[in-house]
C-alpha cells in the first residue's frame, strides 16, 4: 500500500498529514518541557540569590544622619553606619594646616585633605572607623584615646598610625581610612550613605 504524499505551495513533497501532526505535537511537548524546566530553575534559584540581599536591619541603616552642631573644633565622635564605626571629626585650623603641609610624596596612599572632605567644609572629616590592614577599630576619635604619632588615629592591634586627615603614615595598613559617600543636608547635619 502506498503512502499518501502531497505537495505544498513550494512544490516540496511531504508526508501524510498524520506525520505532520506528530511533528507538531513533539515540538509542543519539547517547548513545554523546556519552559517548565526554566520556570522550575528560576523557582529554585530565586531563594538562593535573594538570601544574599542585605537584611532589613542593614537596609534600615543604609543611610544615617549625624548632627554635628555639638562637636567642637578638635573633637570627634564615633557613631554607627552599616554596622561599622563611623568617625566624624571637627578639625581645628591648626590640624587643617598640618594636614595640608604634608608632601604627597611622604604618603603611602597619597590624598590631600581637600580630596577627603567636602568643598567649602574642610573642617569636617568623615571616615569609616575600620583599619585598612585587618579591619580593627582604630583609637583616636574620642577624647583621651591614644591618637598615635601623627595626632590622628592609632590602631593598637598592629601599630598603624594615621594623621589628622585619617591618612596612613606608619604601620602595616596599606590605605587611608575610607571616606564614605556623604553630603551636608544643612550646615549642621550630615547624611552618610
Amino acid at each position: 500500500m502506498a503512502t499518501a504524499q502531497h505537495t505544498d505551495d513550494s512544490g516540496a513533497v511531504s508526508g501524510t498529514p498524520r506525520e505532520e501532526e506528530g511533528v507538531r505535537r513533539r515540538d509542543f511537548i519539547n517547548i513545554a518541557a523546556v519552559s517548565f524546566a526554566g520556570v522550575g530553575g528560576v523557582a529554585v534559584l530565586y531563594p538562593l540569590i535573594n538570601q544574599m540581599n542585605p537584611s532589613a536591619d542593614v537596609l534600615a541603616l543604609s543611610s544615617v544622619e549625624v548632627d554635628v552642631s555639638a562637636i567642637e573644633p578638635g573633637q570627634a565622635i564615633k557613631t554607627i553606619f552599616r554596622k561599622q564605626p563611623l568617625f566624624v571629626r571637627h578639625l581645628t585650623p591648626q590640624e587643617i594646616q598640618e594636614a595640608n603641609a604634608v608632601p604627597l610624596g611622604d604618603l603611602r596612599d597619597p590624598q590631600t585633605l581637600a580630596e577627603r572632605t567636602k568643598e567649602g567644609k574642610p573642617q569636617w572629616l568623615v571616615t569609616m572607623g575600620v583599619c585598612t590592614h585587618l579591619g580593627c577599630v582604630p583609637l583616636g576619635a574620642a577624647e583621651g584615646e591614644n591618637k598615635g604619632e601623627y595626632g590622628g588615629y592609632f590602631c593598637p592591634c598592629h601599630g598603624s598610625h594615621y594623621d589628622t586627615a585619617a591618612r596612613i603614615r606608619k604601620g602595616p595598613a596599606p590605605l587611608n581610612l575610607e571616606v564614605p559617600e556623604y553630603a551636608f543636608t544643612s550646615d549642621t547635619v550630615i547624611q552618610v550613605g
